[in-house]
């Protein structure tokens, strides 16, 4: 009797195994059949930080060629990425060049494994032998300088969006983290690069801006423009750096495109809520630094601040769920046509679901995706036909 019970106990697991695997296995080959298009890796500013030939394993980093085959990843933006204070060293337009030399370089390593993608238009020939395009994405507009020539510059060498501003104010548009904003929308200057960028078709990318500077920019634009790596502000009310649902709905009436992180400081409420005070204790402790500093006062330790702060605020976990809850809220408040994914892999410090760790982990993404009732027609447009189009609409809309 015994026997027969565990013979039916092991029949019956079987049976269930059975449909899980199928269902991996049809969220593999959907991973592998489709484009996936990522709008955010920060693998460049690895890369500046400890070189690494990411042609070939690279068992430290989230991003590289055998986990983007693994994975189904075709078209991966490296993030050109300069912070505030190498825009006010001067800076920045060393540090940005030296980047895109470091993706150069990865390609003419490895042309049977990477490709520069200037287009959207030769994605689909240039994806046929297995390789992985790069194009560029300038993650805050400082090494433009002042020069609206950079624009062209930039573009010429291969970046085709510009996140106008990152983690502080800058001389084109307010960031969303600074607590006191410069502009109140856009700068002059930032007006002329948001036209200058619409003239080559550049993308311009919403995300990190302050809201009155991605409202006056979406409205500036003639044609589409995308959030690269936004999560949305329903699930985060006190976090401006996720997107408004009125900004969001404002992105996709002009055809553009939400792409959601899955980085946990963005996709977790509590994980967010530390984010933004953080961003804040910081600029308190900026304030009061400065106020040391008129006064002839030693001015105390960043890095003690920092080291007190992680001890105070331990890393929390998310999950593939609270990902496919971001994409569900996305597609109900936009339509499938207007949600996509910038994963933000490689730029925050391991700090992912469990599911989604690395480029590898994509058909994860899909099988929920799949379990959650999306068709494959639509699965396709969330994983990157969405993006493909939108960029195409800004390309078409270039002046001639």
């Amino acid at each position: 009797m015994r026997h027969a019970m565990l013979a039916a106990s092991i029949l019956a697991s079987l049976a269930l195994a059975a449909p899980i695997a199928q269902a991996q296995d049809a969220a593999a080959k959907l991973a592998q059949d489709a484009i996936i298009v990522d709008t955010h890796i920060d693998a460049p500013g690895i890369l500046m930080d400890k070189w690494a030939d990411l042609g070939v394993e690279a068992k430290d980093r989230e991003f590289d060629h055998p986990k983007s085959r693994a994975g189904g990843l075709d078209v991966a933006f490296m993030s050109i990425y300069t912070s505030p204070k190498q825009d006010a060293d001067g800076s920045a337009w060393h540090v940005a060049n030296q980047m895109i030399d470091g993706v150069e370089a990865l390609v003419q390593r490895h042309p049977d494994k990477f490709a520069i993608l200037a287009s959207p238009k030769d994605a689909t020939r240039l994806i046929e032998g297995g390789r992985v395009l790069l194009p560029m994405g300038m993650e805050n507009g400082a090494p433009l300088g002042d020069q609206l020539a950079n624009v062209q510059f930039f573009f010429d060498r291969g970046v085709r969006y510009i996140t106008l501003a990152h983690s502080g104010n800058n001389r084109l548009a307010d960031s969303s983290y600074a607590r006191t904003k410069q502009w109140n929308g856009l700068s002059p200057f930032g007006r002329d690069v948001v036209r200058e960028m619409n003239r080559l078709g550049m993308i311009v990318d919403v995300s990190h801006l302050g809201d009155a500077s991605a409202k006056e920019a979406i409205a500036l634009s003639r044609v589409p423009v995308i959030a690269s790596h936004s999560a949305f502000r329903h699930f985060t009310p006190d976090f401006e750096r996720n997107i408004s649902d009125d900004i969001a709905k404002a992105v996709a009436a002009k055809g553009g495109v939400i792409q959601i992180p899955f980085g946990t400081a963005f996709i977790d409420p509590a994980s967010a809520a530390d984010t933004q005070a953080r961003f804040r204790a910081i600029d308190e402790f900026d304030r009061n630094n400065a106020a040391l500093k008129a006064q002839g006062q030693p001015p105390k330790d960043r890095v003690a601040f920092d080291k007190a702060w992680d001890a105070a605020h331990p890393v929390r976990a998310s999950t593939l769920a609270q990902v496919l809850d971001q994409i569900d809220y996305g597609v109900k408040l936009l339509g499938i046509d207007h949600v996509g994914i910038g994963s933000d892999f490689d730029g925050v410090d391991g700090e992912l679901p469990a599911e989604l760790k690395t480029v590898t982990d994509f058909p994860h993404l899909v099988a929920g995706l799949q379990a959650r009732g999306y068709n494959d027609a639509d699965i396709r447009k969330i994983l990157g036909g969405n993006l493909l189009r939108a960029w195409g609409a800004i390309e078409d809309g270039a002046a001639k």
